[in-house]
């Protein structure tokens, strides 16, 4: 409906009693104050053709937002990959094995690089972890070069129970796990020494220095 006024015509709203003065102002009220299924078939078009002018100069932000999250998304997942080697084909996540699940994973893979020696005696048995079947088993701690009495540290946070763990070995402060055996200390006739530079530690929880010497010794009558 039309009103005419001081010389001019005046769009007035068919819903409402509200009336402008121009037909721009007249659309964008029906568009924000009144809702699409009051409207007929010709001004929901009318209606339309209003908003969709007004919103050629803006810019898409969904489709800006949705790119943005995507690119944090993969920047986190680079930075867990490749920094911390979590999910990594050798690294941490190899410490699990027969001898179960460990406390604490290393973590910054290629930020430290550390050296100790090692003697593990099992049933009186000095294991040789020159032999190839212990070199090169994991990222974070291993042997290399033939050298089994040279243990490397090449992360943060290497635990005594996780680097055993890599060997096929587990260990607490009072037992040792080998080859599906588990020497308790509190059983008879077993001798059990779990220690780092002779001192009885809680491997689970000590975290391997420069210069650590390393020594397990699982006995049984």
């Amino acid at each position: 409906m039309w009103e005419y006024e001081t010389g001019s015509l005046m769009p007035e709203c068919n819903y409402c009693d509200a009336s402008f003065e121009q037909e721009g102002a007249y659309l964008e009220h029906l568009h924000t104050d009144h809702d699409e299924s009051e409207l007929s078939r010709i001004d929901r078009r009318r209606v339309a053709n209003h908003v969709g002018d007004d919103e050629d100069g803006e810019f898409p932000t969904g489709p800006a937002i949705i790119g943005g999250v995507l690119l944090l998304t993969v920047g986190v997942l680079v930075y867990v990959v490749f920094f911390l080697n979590i999910g990594g084909g050798s690294g941490p996540a190899a410490a699990s094995g027969s001898v179960g699940e460990v406390e604490q994973t290393p973590y910054g893979l290629q930020t430290a690089h550390q050296h100790g020696s090692i003697d593990v005696v099992i049933d009186g048995n000095a294991l040789e972890f020159s032999q190839e079947q212990y070199q090169l088993r994991d990222d974070a701690f291993h042997f290399e070069g033939g050298n089994g009495q040279r243990w490397h540290v090449h992360a943060q946070g290497v635990t005594l129970e996780y680097a055993m763990s890599t060997l096929g070995i587990g260990v607490t402060d009072t037992s040792v796990t080998f080859q599906g055996t588990t020497y308790n200390e509190s059983d008879p006739d077993t001798n059990v020494t779990v220690a780092v530079n002779g001192d009885d530690i809680d491997p689970s929880s000590y975290v391997l220095q420069d210069g650590d010497s390393i020594r397990v010794v699982a006995n049984a009558s």
